[in-house]
């Protein structure tokens, strides 16, 4: 028995998925005539609350557009410096916007609005242009900690009174809104864009979806465009993504179920140092000193169980539509016995 556990991204259609995907009517979308694009971007902007929404293959194109919308050169972009757009998007916000970043020290990757205020630059020449604020919800690199929505809202207030547009990088969004038993339209008022990515806990092969204003959507086509990311009859994968909006958020609630039940076990074992908090299906924790990490790793590995290491030390477990119960309990009895 395979174990994967070294993300969400590993998970592979269901039958019923791939049913809607060989079922799906198609067209070119660049001429924007897929008529199954067009209907998973209305059904995501709606759910949001926004005017529109482009469908792009990956989070990481939908987030460096957004940046590109929201930016000008020399521009600075303020972000935790845990966030995914910082550490993990091959230097984007430099190589496609021209921009710098304001790296914040918060909590697990999540900020507060005093913090964005002492961050806006001044009106000198010296200093670059704040240009916008990016949060990104769930954190991965906090251990999939959520934010509160009072402080998102207070945060969207000063970026309104300072004119600074403010974009979600919503990877695991509805990781958060289960979590929390939070609806979309509550956050997305917030937000000028979102990105929301489907292939991860919702489980479709590929695809995210960029949300925001008609006009910002527009300018998003042009800039897909640059990038290489306009893709033609692409409906067949775009179907994925709406059997996953309707079929599979509220199941990620099993995902954090689980995840909770791994970390109570962690706590008791002897090699680990300390179980960081689990909130939704991102479980990280610190070995002891003692044990080597790659040593770890490889031991799990030939137990048919993957992991990633996540920092020294550190190791990331993710829970997924494809982990059950059965391969739960395989593991568990692993790692009692490890």
């Amino acid at each position: 028995m395979k174990i994967d556990l070294r993300s969400d991204t590993v998970t592979k259609p269901t039958k019923e998925m791939m049913d809607a995907m060989y079922l799906a009517p198609v067209g070119d979308d660049v001429f924007e005539e897929d008529p199954t694009v067009m209907q998973l971007e209305e059904s995501a902007a709606k759910l949001f609350g926004k005017e529109a929404g482009i469908y792009c293959p990956s989070g990481t194109m939908t987030n460096q557009i957004a940046i590109r919308i929201h930016t000008q050169i020399g521009s600075e972009v303020i972000c935790d410096k845990l966030s995914h757009i910082y550490n993990y998007e091959g230097g984007g916000i430099a190589v496609n916007s021209l921009s710098s970043v304001k790296l914040m020290e918060g909590d697990g990757g999540r900020f507060t609005a005093d913090d964005v205020i002492k961050s806006i630059q001044p009106d000198d020449i010296h200093a670059p242009i704040t240009s916008m604020v990016a949060i990104e919800n769930t954190s991965n690199k906090g251990g999939g900690c959520t934010w509160d929505l009072n402080e998102i809202e207070k945060m969207a207030i000063v970026c309104v009174k300072n004119d600074l547009p403010f974009h979600l990088d919503g990877a695991r969004i509805f990781n958060a809104l289960v979590a929390k038993n939070e609806n979309a339209i509550d956050h997305g008022k917030y937000f000028d864009t979102i990105s929301i990515c489907l292939s991860k806990g919702l489980g479709a092969p590929i695809g995210s979806v960029l949300l925001g204003t008609k006009k910002q959507i527009h300018q998003a086509r042009r800039i897909r465009k640059v990038l290489g990311g306009g893709v033609r009859q692409v409906g067949i994968l775009a179907a994925a993504g709406l059997y996953a909006l309707e079929n599979n958020v509220n199941r990620l609630a099993d995902d954090h179920k689980r995840a909770n039940q791994i970390a109570e076990v962690l706590t008791t074992c002897s090699f680990v140092k300390e179980v960081l908090p689990v909130e939704t299906n991102i479980l990280v924790f610190d070995l002891n000193d003692d044990v080597k990490q790659t040593d770890f790793i490889q031991q799990l590995k030939e137990k048919d169980i993957l992991v990633v290491g996540f920092g020294p030390q550190r190791i990331r477990f993710v829970t997924h539509l494809d982990f059950d119960d059965a391969q739960m309990e395989s593991l568990i009895g692993v790692l009692k016995g490890f």
